[in-house]
């Protein structure tokens, strides 16, 4: 990713002024439409876009919420992704996701564990505590069908990427199927093309990009744009302060993810780690953003070792 930023995608970004966004992520897009269109180069021009909306916000001294057309809500509601959902309710969050741990492979035994654990977290929240599944990307239509069936009691808010991301036809089915959960996927979805395919097909009731994934704010922000035409909301994973600066823009987003990442599930510490001197924190269940500009959080540069991976480009003398 690094030598993709420095040796291709610098050309379109130096000497360049940092309002022309659009201009910008035009360029890096179709300059790598042969090797990219998903996965890595994509993921490279997020870092990129990300970093412009955070100096543009830095050269006209505002929040980057505030370029996106300012806030929709006060605060951001947020659930946890944890293993301990009984923890994550003490703590304050508004819901809790957790992983599934078997999968097809691990047969019946392995089914009906799944559903032992399900049952044991809603009895420790209580029956109204919104609980959700991740599946990451590990089951079948037939075994994700089944699964919805038998937690179809547990009042489960929605079961996350049960499948591989291009399986477009089997979300569609398993959404078809599901008449007690949501089905919501979109993690490992890229640009607006590739939502525009989940929305069309119908794949999902919630859609999850990662804003440093999917294209950075630049494309989040037409996905949002998409997914309302459709009345599908709009929950990306993970991404911290990029985020949130999304979501408190647009009415579509209705809560944020915090991944809890202490190693016992009970304390809530940074999810970019030490990158920050001051990435903001949920308290009781809710994130509020500063007026800081930018995307408000800046570079922990004492206690990081920064070093350029790939010099840089050397421009033609031609």
């Amino acid at each position: 990713g690094c030598f993709i930023v420095e040796r291709h995608l610098s050309r379109f970004i130096e000497g360049q002024d940092p309002h022309n966004v659009e201009l910008i992520w035009d360029q890096m897009y179709k300059a790598t439409v042969n090797y990219g269109r998903k996965g890595l180069p994509i993921q490279a021009i997020s870092a990129v876009d990300l970093a412009i909306w955070d100096c543009l916000g830095k050269l006209m001294k505002v929040p980057v919420y505030k370029l996106l057309g300012g806030k929709t809500k006060d605060h951001l509601p947020i659930y946890a992704t944890t293993a301990r959902p009984d923890l994550a309710k003490k703590m304050g969050f508004v819901g809790a996701k957790f992983p599934l741990p078997y999968g097809p492979g691990d047969g019946d035994k392995g089914m009906q564990k799944n559903v032992e654990l399900v049952t044991q977290f809603r009895q420790q929240v209580g029956p109204e505590f919104p609980l959700m599944i991740d599946c990451y990307m590990s089951l079948t239509v037939p075994y994700a069908k089944e699964l919805a069936r038998r937690l179809s009691h547990l009042n489960i808010k929605w079961i996350e990427e049960c499948l591989q991301p291009d399986d477009y036809k089997g979300y569609a089915e398993l959404r078809e199927a599901a008449k007690t959960t949501m089905v919501t996927c979109g993690e490992h979805e890229y640009t607006r093309y590739g939502f525009r395919q989940l929305l069309e097909g119908r794949c999902a009731d919630l859609l999850q990009p990662d804003v440093t994934w999917c294209g950075g704010l630049t494309e989040a922000r037409r996905i949002v744009a998409l997914a309302s035409a459709y009345d599908i909301p709009i929950i990306p994973h993970g991404s911290s302060v990029y985020s949130y600066h999304l979501q408190i823009a647009f009415p579509n987003c209705p809560m944020s993810e915090f991944l809890v990442m202490s190693p016992q599930a009970d304390q809530i510490v940074p999810y970019f780690g030490k990158l920050f001197t001051d990435e903001p924190l949920p308290k009781d269940g809710k994130i509020h953003l500063s007026d800081k500009p930018g995307f408000g959080v800046t570079l922990n540069r004492k206690e990081l070792n920064l070093r350029r991976p790939y010099p840089q480009r050397q421009k033609s003398k031609l």
